[in-house]
């Protein structure tokens, strides 16, 4: 099937391929070179010279601090030993957390929130310190996965 979609009229086709739905555009406006793209998409699908595009599997926080994270801030504030230490204590402490195993797209707010409540008898800047370290590490997650 392929139909228009948006205000350009640009056609998408879609269509099932063993129990899956495909489902993309054709960046096209002709319904005949439309009809060509899906035809040649089944036909690539049909021979194996395409698969389904898998989803990677996700990393768990805990494994990202320490493949990613922590080997980044080591070499981005090499010269800057105050800011490496207050990065790598931050990430040390979100580690001993019970949620550090968590896949990256589940931590929430309210993991953080258990974070604070987890140290709360520790002084507020520590406290920011594991936070800080926690957001940008998952911004970094989110930066580089785009």
């Amino acid at each position: 099937m392929i139909y228009k979609r948006g205000k350009k009229g640009i056609y998408w086709y879609r269509f099932m391929w063993r129990g899956k739905l495909i489902r993309e555009s054709t960046h096209q406006t002709n319904d005949k070179v439309a009809r060509n793209q899906k035809s040649a998409h089944r036909t690539r699908l049909s021979n194996g010279e395409v698969g389904i595009r898998e989803k990677k599997p996700e990393m768990a926080l805990s494994e990202f601090l320490r493949k990613d994270f922590i080997p980044y801030v080591e070499s981005r504030h090499a010269s800057k030993p105050g800011t490496l230490a207050y990065y790598r204590d931050g990430a040390n402490m979100v580690l001993k957390c019970d949620w550090a195993g968590s896949k990256l797209s589940e931590v929430s707010d309210q993991h953080a929130q258990r974070f604070a409540a987890k140290y709360a008898k520790l002084s507020a800047s520590r406290i920011n310190c594991g936070l800080r370290s926690l957001r940008r590490a998952l911004n970094l997650a989110y930066e580089w996965a785009s």
